[in-house]
Order: structure tokens, then C-alpha cells, then sequence
């Protein structure tokens, strides 16, 4: 009964769109598409807090666990007192990419791969393969390529919500994009930023007053060549937000200035990405649980309910270049993170009578768990743990393969480390930050690929009872529509 439901709402969703313009690709995002209001006119006073770990598969999750606090242990996400799982695949693919799975979740539409929360009939490319992008410049044309699909952040808006987008990616990325913009390839984020900014060029009308939490990476795509940037059109987005009315952070010393009285506030720590956590520097760049702790406080301060997405999307990153510890510790860090909103919220709101919780990841990734390894507790300085080479349960000893050699509990279905021939490996070698795990099939570097699994999704607090069983990514829309009655 719950799937006829949250397809009619789906179907909803896409007619509410048709209503709402003809174009929308992403180019002109300037019309407001209908938003469901609360019953009766009230204001809304109920909180969402929306965690997506990027590429956090349940192989990625299980060597995370492993990882921080032992096979034994628990992470916060551990915790959640209502878990499933959910299927990830597209419009038009088995294994998705961020974009459609992210937009999935955030308009409860299934839609083709590299296209941003548009109608199902959107393409990224042309009838001849080519894609709609030029270098970060969007080229998707004005009409005749689908419409704009109302996401959850903007619904919220609409009704009263504050909102708070907070990522360790570019601001502009698939994820975070999916919640705030319209567009039918990922990569115009040029165009993506411009959506941010209120009252300029190519706004997004449906974000009225504009996003009132902004951190991330990225200023690239907010600043004009001559000043650094990769805007092609000469713009100062950084300076239109501060015309707007936003508190601008650059630095992890202007982040620390923000407090929970500013009105709107966007912080770009980075040119491009954030940091990796095992190579942030602390001194310059927020860590995500700061981040994530700082955007509850100034949405709080505002005494009404809000909405707000938590990616840690650099789990993502470090899977595709099979830099396992660098992933490993990003999702450690993103469990950080779920754990420091879920104290602050308590505070703020105590038993979650009235905040929903929601974690679950877009996408799997190739990663894998070899052998029959012997228990190696938690990762530290001196214990490579699960990063380490399979040892025999029994003896204590290498496991070694067909032609004598050891090799690593952690490897990968597909990536850029796939020797013609396999060498002796030791502890030392695989525990290395910089060290890119075996792969199966080999691949260009970075270009591991996603993995087609179900994910895990788990909940807390107002509604979180519905989050049970097997899912598709549109029924989370839905579920989450409903516990705060919108």
C-alpha cells in the first residue's frame, strides 16, 4: 500500500511541475513552481535534518565500523532505531550516479543519469551523445527538454521552513545541487551557483529569500576568471551574496565569527572540494560536524522549523581513486558529524518529538572485504586493522594467493591499481593514506566506478517508524513528507 501511495505522489510532483514553466534546464530558474501549503496556514514548526553519506555503500559502512571502533562497536549511524534499505537505480541506468539518486530523494522522481531534479524525460546530451555542458558553462537548451520537479527544499521553503544546505564537496556538486537547483547536467555548476544567488541573473525563484545556510567548497564557481574563478561571464557571486544580505565565511577564522543571531550565512572554505579529513588542515577549514553543529544553531535561532542536508561527499572521492583510508575516515567523519546533530538537536528539541533524522547514502561503490580475515579490532597509529593485509584467523599469518603473495582485506571491483603481476605487499605499504587498494578490472585513475547495491537507510525522531523494509529512493520523499505533514 505504501509504494500506490508514494507513486501517486511521485505522479503529483511531476504535474505540479508541468504547471510551473516550460523551461527550467537550468538556464533560466526563475519562475516558482506550485508548492503544497500546511493545512490551515500554519507555520511549520517541525525540523528535518536529511544525511546523505556519498557513495556509502554497505561494504564502505561495515569497513568504517571496522575501521573506527572495532567489528564489536557501534557507529552513531549504528544507532538509528528504524533501518531498511534502498534501491538506487535511475531513470535510465542500472547504477546511478549522484545526481538523479540525490534528486530521487529530494522530488520523488526517478530521472536519467547527470540530470538535477527535472521531469523523467530530461536528457544530458544531445541526440547526438554530446552532453549539454561547455567546460562548467550549462548549454542545455531553454525548452523542449523537460521541466524543473519541486524538491523537498524548496516545498519547504515555501511553507516557512529555513533551510541549510552543508556539504564537505563544492556547493555546487550533484548532491547538494539536487536540493536547491534545476538543470539536465550535473556539471554546469557555473549555472548551479547562479541558482543560489538571490535577486541575480538565473536565480531560482522557488528559493523566495534564498538558502539561509551555505557551507561548503567551491568559490571557484562563484567567482569570475580574472579573479581566479571559473565564471565565464564575469560575475562576482560572492560579492552578489553579500549585497543580498548573506554573512560571508571564507576561512575557518570567518567561519568561527558566525553566530547563531546572522540571518543568512554562506560559507566556500575551498576553491574546489574540501579537504579530504585525513589531510584537513583545522587551523583553516570547519570540519563537517562544525559545520553541520554551526548550521542548526543559526537555523534554530530562528524559532521556526527548517530543513537541512548534511553530505559528506568526499567519501565519494576517495572511493573512485581507491584511497581506502581517506574514505574510510570521511565516513567516520560524516558519523561525527550525525552524532554532533543529534546531541545539539536533543538540546534543541528534546526526544525528537518534533525533528525527523533521516541517513542513507545515493550510491554503492566496488569496494570489498577479502578472505578470511582474522578479527583486527579498530584502526590506530600502530593496528592497520582493517586496512591491513588478511591474516588467518587461526594462525596469525599472511593469507596468501594462488602465486604465494599476501594480499589486503580491502580491495575493489574495478580501479586504477591492477598489476600485471602481484608483488609481496606488507602492512606499511597498504595502510598508507596515499595508497590506492587492487582492483580487479582496470581502470583509468579515479575511475573506480559505482556500484549498483542497495544501501542502507536509517531514522530517528518525528515519523521515523515508516523508514522500515525496502524502499526505492522516490518513497523517501514521501516518508518524509509525511511525518511533518506537508
Amino acid at each position: 500500500m505504501r509504494r500506490i501511495s508514494v507513486l501517486a505522489a511521485a505522479a503529483m510532483s511531476v504535474a505540479l511541475a508541468a504547471c510551473g514553466g516550460d523551461d527550467n534546464n537550468g538556464n533560466n530558474a526563475g519562475t516558482t513552481p506550485p508548492v503544497e501549503q500546511p493545512q490551515g496556514g500554519a507555520t511549520p514548526t517541525k525540523n528535518v535534518v536529511f544525511f546523505l553519506g556519498d557513495g556509502m555503500g554497505m561494504t564502505t559502512l561495515t569497513a568504517a565500523r571496522i575501521y573506527k571502533v572495532g567489528e564489536e562497536g557501534d557507529l552513531t549511524i549504528d544507532t538509528m532505531p528504524e533501518s531498511g534499505f534502498v534501491r538506487t537505480y535511475s531513470n535510465d541506468a542500472q547504477v546511478t550516479d549522484s545526481a538523479p539518486s540525490m534528486a530521487a530523494y529530494m522530488t520523488g522522481v526517478k530521472m536519467n543519469n547527470e540530470v538535477i531534479s527535472m521531469t523523467p524525460e530530461t536528457s544530458a546530451v544531445d541526440a547526438n551523445g554530446k552532453a549539454y555542458v561547455s567546460g562548467a558553462d550549462s548549454t542545455c537548451p531553454a525548452t523542449g527538454n523537460g521541466k524543473s520537479v519541486p524538491t523537498l527544499l524548496e516545498q519547504m521553503k515555501a511553507a516557512g521552513y529555513g533551510t541549510g544546505v552543508v556539504t564537505t564537496t563544492r556547493i555546487t556538486h550533484a548532491t547538494p545541487a539536487a536540493t536547491y537547483a534545476h538543470i539536465c547536467h550535473r556539471d554546469g555548476e557555473n549555472a548551479i551557483a547562479a541558482q543560489l544567488v538571490p535577486k541575480g541573473a538565473g536565480f531560482n525563484g522557488a528559493l523566495t529569500d534564498g538558502v539561509d545556510v551555505i557551507f561548503g567548497g567551491g568559490r571557484q564557481h562563484f567567482l569570475a576568471t580574472t579573479a581566479g574563478g571559473k565564471r565565464t561571464d564575469g560575475r562576482d557571486l560572492v560579492g552578489e551574496f553579500k549585497t543580498a544580505g548573506y554573512s560571508y565565511a571564507a576561512s575557518k577564522s570567518d567561519f568561527d565569527k558566525i553566530t547563531a543571531s546572522s540571518a543568512k550565512v554562506v560559507g566556500l572554505f575551498n576553491a574546489s572540494h574540501m579537504d579530504y579529513d585525513l589531510d584537513r588542515d583545522p587551523a583553516k577549514e570547519p570540519s563537517l560536524a562544525e559545520m553541520t553543529g554551526k548550521a542548526i544553531d543559526v537555523l534554530a535561532a530562528k524559532k521556526k522549523g527548517f530543513f537541512l542536508m548534511v553530505e559528506g561527499g568526499r567519501i565519494d572521492h576517495a572511493l573512485h581513486e581507491t584511497t581506502a583510508r581517506k574514505a574510510l575516515q570521511d565516513t567516520a567523519a560524516f558519523d561525527d558529524a550525525i552524532k554532533a546533530a543529534i546531541d545539539k538537536l536533543n538540546v534543541i528539541d528534546p526526544g525528537l518529538k518534533n525533528t525527523l533524522i533521516v541517513v542513507t547514502a545515493d550510491h554503492d561503490h566496488t569496494l570489498v572485504l577479502n578472505g578470511y580475515a582474522k578479527r583486527t579490532g579498530k584502526t590506530s597509529d600502530a593496528n592497520p586493522g582493517v586496512l591491513g593485509l588478511v591474516k588467518d584467523y587461526v594462525t596469525g599469518s599472511a593469507k596468501l594467493d594462488s602465486t604465494g603473495n599476501p594480499f589486503s582485506i580491502i580491495g575493489f571491483g574495478n580501479g586504477e591499481n591492477r598489476p600485471a603481476t602481484r608483488t609481496a605487499l606488507t602492512d606499511v605499504q597498504v595502510f598508507d593514506k596515499t595508497y590506492h587498494q587492487e582492483a580487479v578490472i582496470p581502470m583509468p585513475a579515479g575511475g573506480e566506478t559505482h556500484g549498483g547495491t542497495d544501501v542502507f537507510i536509517g531514522a530517528m525522531g518525528n515519523g521515523a517508524t515508516s523508514f522500515t523494509g525496502v524502499m526505492d529512493n522516490i518513497e523517501v520523499f514521501g516518508l518524509i513528507k509525511k511525518a511533518i505533514g506537508l
